[in-house]
């Protein structure tokens, strides 16, 4: 692992004062606790966890600030390709947009701008998030960004909406869901955890769950075996399928189908963290400072979509997704001689589908209810990679 950046004082302070509610937390739990809440109490501890806290997320390393770029950040290009696919929901519908997580508002702010240009505006543009900071920092944005008359089509929710009609959108929110780390050794399940002995340390433990085994096949797990496995990203599912009345629900993250996911090369799982533009692997340091993530199980999300009452739409990568929807013809409204304009957003087209960039490990799964059987999703129309799954 490369050298990290060193973090400031005051950024340590921040990040002590999170150590130190985990060191109470362990103690009140008997001594260990599973890597499943630390990652909760990393990311979402009240203004001290990273989406919780206030420091800067999003944003390019070019440009200084930030932990990691997302597609929304590196141009406009991706929310005007997905629109194409929003206004096909909302016109069989008749409905709103959901978004999960909305980040910075970029996303939101984009996408409302490339709707009203095209005359296929939501009822509504609803945004559930937990962090008060980047609720905050969205309203910021979208009244930058938006004439009032959209920007009052935003609401802001606390919990999820009953008998929603729409377009429910999370971009790259399953990956933040924190997840249970399952070794397998001399073939006994463990799962993973943490004690505080001189500053936090791994220390693994007989796999007491039950509840975690039925998300994951074991048994086919070699021994020395280690992987992620994310009940709350199940719940989420059986939440949003609960939640949605008439339309689709609609998710982009990097993953895998399980076959994938779990192949016996990839023994120490998928967690990753982002500091500063450095990706590794290490999730007990930097506790509040650093972004915790592990790639999407995409088979584990279509089946919690359909055993809670979805229908499995599609499953494709994200360049296939946005080419689809139109991506290159975009692209061509603006002429290669206009080199200022035109340079900028050919680069972002290229790190958007790109297999090396974000193309091919990214993928987009929809699930519907209520909609049309002859319905064809303009996104999935060709490229469709469901029989991976």
């Amino acid at each position: 692992m490369s050298a990290l950046p060193i973090p400031s004082a005051e950024s340590q302070q921040h990040s002590q004062q999170l150590s130190d509610l985990v060191q109470q937390k362990i103690l009140q739990e008997g001594g260990w606790l599973p890597f499943a809440e630390l990652m909760h109490m990393a990311l979402y501890t009240p203004s001290l966890g990273y989406y919780s806290g206030g420091l800067q997320k999003f944003g390019d390393s070019k440009r200084g600030g930030g932990d990691f770029v997302t597609a929304p950040e590196i141009s406009p290009l991706f929310a005007r390709a997905l629109a194409m696919q929003v206004a096909q929901i909302l016109a069989a519908t008749n409905g709103g947009v959901l978004e999960l997580g909305a980040g910075t508002g970029k996303l939101a702010a984009d996408l409302l701008l490339a709707l009203a240009e095209s005359e296929q505006l939501p009822q509504q543009y609803y945004i559930l998030e937990v962090s008060g900071h980047l609720r905050a920092k969205q309203q910021e944005t979208l009244r930058s960004k938006l004439p009032s008359d959209l920007f009052a089509k935003v609401v802001w929710l606390d919990d999820l909406p009953t008998n929603f009609n729409g377009l429910i959108v999370g971009n790259e929110v399953l990956d933040a869901l924190p997840v249970h780390l399952v070794l397998k050794k001399d073939g006994v399940l463990h799962e993973r955890g943490v004690v505080f002995e001189d500053g936090l340390q791994w220390q693994d433990q007989p796999l007491q769950d039950a509840g975690i085994l039925q998300f994951v096949e074991t048994d086919a797990w070699p021994d020395d075996y280690l992987s992620e496995v994310c009940p709350a990203a199940i719940a989420l599912i059986k939440q949003l399928a609960e939640t949605l009345n008439q339309g689709a629900v609609l998710m982009v993250d990097y993953g895998f189908p399980a076959q994938e996911y779990y192949h016996a090369q990839r023994n120490q799982g998928t967690l990753m963290c982002h500091y500063q533009h450095y990706a590794h692997s290490d999730p007990l340091i930097h506790l509040g400072l650093q972004d915790i993530t592990a790639h999407v199980n995409f088979t584990a999300i279509a089946e919690a979509g359909v055993a809670s009452g979805l229908d499995f739409y599609g499953y494709t990568n994200q360049a296939q997704f946005l080419m689809n929807c139109g991506l290159l013809d975009l692209l061509k409204q603006s002429t290669p001689d206009d080199a200022v304009a035109y340079m900028p957003m050919a680069a972002a087209t290229q790190k958007l589908l790109s297999p090396s960039e974000m193309g091919e490990l990214f993928k987009v799964i929809a699930m519907t209810k209520g909609l049309d059987d002859d319905l064809v999703l303009l996104g999935f129309t060709d490229g469709d990679k469901s029989h991976t799954l």
